[in-house]
């Protein structure tokens, strides 16, 4: 991961501000009671960050289907299971995943399918988590958590 990647998500992390009510409520619109509550789970850094994720995705795939814009509002779910404050995400990143809680961080993706899996999600977010969609979708979710 790039050294600048790394500290400007360290940066958004420790000033991220709650969801405000109008995009709470957007992002229950969006997604299915199952996947609200696992969004819900979430450190407000996170949610604030798949935010910001959905909004890139809609610029890189403008009309894409609700099922797709809620893999990209979901594509970090698996880190509910993954309690890693700023600091310990950090050494995560850097070290690898030495030890159980970063192992469990960075197989936050392929958990989060299962939990969605689990959730009832669309064919299409589950497909668009793993990889394995549109490659059009895939790398405009790519890059929408790139940046």
């Amino acid at each position: 991961m790039k050294l600048w990647h790394l500290a400007k998500r360290t940066i958004n992390a420790l000033t991220a501000a709650p969801l405000t009510a109008t995009e709470q409520r957007d992002t229950r619109g969006l997604l299915s009671a199952a996947e609200a509550e696992l969004f819900r789970r979430l450190t407000t850094a996170d949610q604030r960050h798949a935010l910001h994720v959905l909004r890139r995705f809609d610029e890189f795939a403008p009309g894409a289907s609700s099922a797709a814009r809620r893999a990209a509002l979901l594509h970090d779910i698996g880190k509910v299971e993954s309690p890693l404050g700023t600091t310990a995400r950090i050494v995560a990143t850097i070290v690898g995943p030495r030890g159980e809680a970063f192992r469990r961080y960075h197989a936050h993706e392929s958990r989060g399918v299962e939990l969605l899996v689990a959730a009832g999600s669309d064919a299409l977010t589950v497909s668009l988590l793993r990889g394995d969609a549109d490659p059009v979708l895939v790398e405009a979710l790519r890059r929408a958590d790139a940046i």
